[in-house]
Order: C-alpha cells, then structure tokens, then sequence
C-alpha cells in the first residue's frame, strides 16, 4: 500500500473443465502480470483450478488430487512473487469435500477458506458434492506440503503493510447475513469474492446491485471473479464478471461474455474506507458484538514497489454527471428551497433582504428565493435585492444585478457604499490608495451592516450568499459576509454553483427572462 491505496487485480482466466494442469497454467500466468502490474493481491473464480462445472467428477479422488498437485506447483512457481493469489479448489478435510478458496504468497498457503453456504436450487446441485463450513469442525491438515487449520469460522488475512481482508465465495454474498459482514466488522477493509454465478436474463443487473450495496453497507472494497469462458459444457453459460467496487462505487469491471481471458487491475482507497468507518458511528457500533477473536494471518514482508495511480480521480467530484445532471440539480434546489421555506414559516417572517453582486452565488441564492416565495404563495416583493456598488464594483456585474432582480418582479434598492467606506478609512486612518485587507474588508463589512439593518427596517431576515468552498477556506470576511439569518449555499461547493444556475435558467425560466438575462 502507497499514499493510502492498494492495487489488487480480478482474473477470468482460460478454463477447460477438469483439464487441472491447463487451468494452473493459466493461473500461473496471470498472477505474473498482475505482479508485473504492481498489484498486491489477485483473486480468481470458484474452483478456478478445476472448472466449477465439473460436477460428479468432484467425486473422483483423481480429480481432488491433481488439484493439490497443481497448487503444489503453482506454490513453486510464484515463490519469489510478493503478490498474494487467492484460488479456488476442492480440499478434503477429514470425510467431508469442501469448496474452498486457497489463500497463498511466497509458496506457502495463508489460509484455506471453506464456502459457508452452499446453493441447491434452480441450476444449482452444490450439496451433491460438497459440504458447508457449517458442516465442519477446526480441522488441521496437510495440503499442497503445508500444515493448514482450516477453520469453520471467518477468518481474517492481512497484507504486510496492515491491510486486512477477507474471503467469502459466490453465494455467500447472496445470504441473508453474509460471512463479510463478520469480516467486515472484524476489520477487514476488503473483501474478495471467488464466484461462479451464471447469467440469466435480468441477474446481471441484480448482481451488480447485491455487490455495490453490500460494499457500501460495510464500506468496503469489495472484489468480485466470476467464471467465464470455458466453464460448463452442458446447460448453463458464464459471462465473465468482474468487478472492483469501493464504498458502493464501481471502480472497474470486465468485459461481459468476452471469450478472451481478463485481467481487471485498479486500486482501492484504503485511507478514505478507513476514514470512513471512523466517522460512521452505525458502522463503529456494530462492531460491539463482533468475537475479536477472530484470527489475523500476516503476509510476509515484500519488496517496495513503485507506485502508479491507475484509477482516475474525479477533480469534480460534486458535479453530477451529465446522465442525471436534471435531476440532481432539481433535488439539490428543492433541498435549498425547503430549509428556507422551514425557516419562513417557523418565524412567521415573509420578508428577505440579500445583496446582488451580479455574481453566481448571489444569482443562486435570489433564484432560490424567488421559488420558495413561490411554493409558500407570498409576494416577490418581499424578496429586498440590494446593490451596492463600491470601488470594485464592474459594469458588467452590475448590470447583470439589474436584470436579473427587474425580470424576477422583486423589490429592487441600490445603496452605494462609496461614501460610507470613505468616511471609515478618515476615522481608522486609512490610506485609501492602499488596496490591502483592511481596504477589502471594510467594504465586506459595511454591506453587511446595511443588509443587518435594512433586514430590521422591513421586519425580515438576511439570506447569506456565500458558498460551502468560501466558508470552507475562510474566503469570507469575519463578521461581514459570512454572517446572515440563514445562508441558502452553505452546503453548495463553488464547482456546482455555475451548473445549478444553469439549470435554473434553462428549465424553470420562461423565454423572455431568459432573453432579458443570459446565465453564461
């Protein structure tokens, strides 16, 4: 892990159904790129190394044991890699057959990880052949040359630098109570997930929708390898799912019904899930109940590797996309105007006073005001737009201050500062050819005594103008134009200002308001 992020990759890889020693080397190739691609750890499908379609060969011991001959050697070859593989096989424990994933680095097994719930409806017959990690007790054995405790309980790994995870397979995500709600409130900040769930017409889409929300409802990252290519020769087919999702957010995903083998590398961001763990008091309460006993594994020291950023971060993040650009801006007013409208109606007061630049934020807050007056049936007049032009103030800005406030009908007052200021700067000794911050801030703080105390002439309140990234920075000057009754923008970061009033203008003006004012 580096500047917070993990680089873990999903594989679909070639499959021939019980062809063990094509499959491993299909394995083993892969693992190779994703650790020449910098990633940490790698996971593959249910029962990768054998074909989960293998059915009642799953009954033959030859089967079961070329599968521990070839992790055997997939151990040897990866030996000298850092990255940890997660694969899966079926692995006898005592007298039951158990569908397991094999967690190892090194040449050496971590952990076996046994599947908990075991589908046996519709296309599914896994209780044929297998049996559940319910089924089972605290068993030691020797697999693949190691001493490996395979435990009926979940289990925790953690990579060298601290990072823990987990391991659930396929169905166990489909459960009411998945293992990774355990892991999760145990601690592990990622959750890998060895599938081999087939497609019919309508479950991708649910799929898609059953990992996001159970990556956000343990904000997690969770990373999904589905079957693809290759796997069944009888009545079902397997799209190749992959997925990378952090906190409900798809990070990356495989090519559907691709006949070509995949590797999906990204990374995941472990500081933020970890940030936002500690905040999400749900979150941090839920694990009161969690057994800390559950048990760590720790991966071996690795080779410092060097970092490249693979995923793409969003230098807007608070502008919606263009796909739901309408709708989020509607709900993003409608949230303005109710808080307002609340507080109206909570005070019994049906007059505001504003200042109008001419300037976005202040355009946004009129607009906001003028559909709250609306929606509540009150008088436009009762919105008081004040100007009030001091030594900065540009034509432009000012004229569309004008236009704006005489197409929307309100109560319209200009109130030059010019005078006022100059007299401030003669009592406090100012030089008024010295454009510093005491020039600024008297001309911040005169406009708001003069919108203070309009607002008691008329009997109403100032609605601020400032927006969450001024206040934010401290772009505001203390006691001037951050303070007011009630800010609409508090919560609105500059970025969305722009695309809020757009919106407004395009979509709730009529045609000759928006003639008489142009939003650019």
């Amino acid at each position: 892990m580096k500047h917070g992020f993990i680089t873990v990759a999903t594989a679909i890889p070639a499959v021939k159904v019980a062809n063990i020693d094509y499959n491993a080397t299909q394995i083993c190739k892969q693992i190779n790129e994703a650790e020449s691609r910098g990633a940490e750890i790698i996971v593959f499908p249910e029962l990768s190394l054998t074909g989960y379609t293998c059915q009642d060969l799953f009954t033959q011991q030859l089967l079961i044991e070329q599968a521990e001959n070839a992790l055997k050697q997939l151990l040897d070859e990866t030996k000298a890699l850092d990255i940890i593989a997660i694969v899966g096989a079926p692995v006898v424990a005592d007298s039951i057959l158990l569908n397991c994933a094999i967690v190892f680095q090194h040449g050496k097994i971590m952990g076996i990880v046994p599947k908990t719930y075991l589908p046996n409806y519709g296309e599914f017959y896994e209780k044929r052949w297998f049996a559940s990690a319910q089924d089972l007790r605290s068993t030691e054995i020797t697999y693949a040359g190691n001493t490996i405790t395979i435990l009926p309980t979940p289990q925790l790994f953690a990579t060298a630098q601290g990072v823990k995870f987990g391991v659930e397979i396929c169905e166990d995500v489909w459960a009411p109570v998945p293992p990774s709600n355990h892991l999760s409130l145990a601690g592990a900040t990622l959750i890998f997930n060895l599938s081999a769930s087939d497609e019919l017409i309508g479950k991708h889409q649910y799929l898609k929708s059953l990992i996001e929300q159970q990556s956000a409802r343990t904000i997690s990252g969770y990373i999904y390898s589905g079957c693809g290519f290759g796997e069944s020769t009888q009545d079902v087919v397997y799209g190749g799912n992959a997925f990378i999702y952090e906190n409900g957010s798809l990070i990356a995903e495989a090519e559907r019904f691709s006949f070509n083998e995949q590797l999906i590398v990204n990374q995941i961001d472990i500081d933020k899930l970890r940030a936002e763990r500690k905040k999400n008091t749900t979150f941090v309460n839920a694990q009161r109940k969690v057994d800390v006993r559950t048990p760590v594994v720790y991966a071996e020291e690795t080779q410092e590797k060097k970092f490249e950023l693979l995923r793409e971060i969003n230098p807007t993040p608070f502008i919606p996309n263009d796909n739901h650009m309408q709708e989020t801006c509607d709900e993003i007013l409608n949230i303005q105007v109710a808080g307002l409208a609340k507080r109206l109606t909570h005070i019994g007061c049906s007059r505001v006073v504003l200042g109008i630049s001419g300037g976005l934020d202040s355009t946004l807050a009129l607009l906001v005001c003028v559909r709250t007056f609306d929606k509540l049936n009150l008088d436009r007049k009762g919105i008081f737009g004040i100007t009030m032009p001091g030594f900065g103030t540009t034509g432009r800005t000012y004229q569309n201050a004008l236009k704006l406030m005489q197409s929307l009908g309100i109560t319209m007052k200009e109130i030059s500062i010019k005078d006022a200021v100059i007299q401030h700067f003669k009592d406090i000794e100012h030089d008024i050819n010295v454009s510093d911050v005491t020039y600024e801030n008297s001309q911040a703080r005169e406009r708001t005594q003069i919108l203070m105390d309009l607002s008691n002439k008329v009997n109403g309140i100032v609605v601020g103008t400032g927006d969450l990234s001024e206040l934010a920075l401290g772009w505001a000057t203390y006691n001037g134009d951050h303070m007011s009754m009630y800010n609409v923008n508090v919560s609105i970061p500059k970025t969305l200002i722009r695309y809020l009033v757009r919106y407004i203008a395009e979509y709730q003006m009529d045609t000759e308001r928006k003639t008489r004012f142009s939003i650019s």
